[in-house]
């Protein structure tokens, strides 16, 4: 199955961990420090943030649910 690609900020949190929870992967692009980068999220009874520098493990949908909003990833 091909990831879900999307722009951060471009979708709803509460739809992009609905995706994560079908099995679908979500990559990312965003912007750090003028540059564009690639995130991707996944979940296989964990939750993966994987960024270009270090990879954010979530045990739970409320905390990766916080990690997309803090890093605006997603949208409220």
């Amino acid at each position: 199955m091909e990831p879900l690609v999307v722009d951060a900020g471009e979708a709803d949190v509460e739809a992009l961990l609905d995706v994560l929870e079908d099995g679908r992967r979500v990559v990312v692009r965003t912007q750090f420090l003028g540059e564009s980068h690639e995130v991707t999220l996944r979940y296989d009874g964990v939750w993966y943030c994987d960024t270009p520098t270090r990879l954010h493990k979530h045990d739970s949908r409320e905390e990766m649910r916080t990690c997309l909003e803090r890093q605006g990833y997603g949208q409220e």
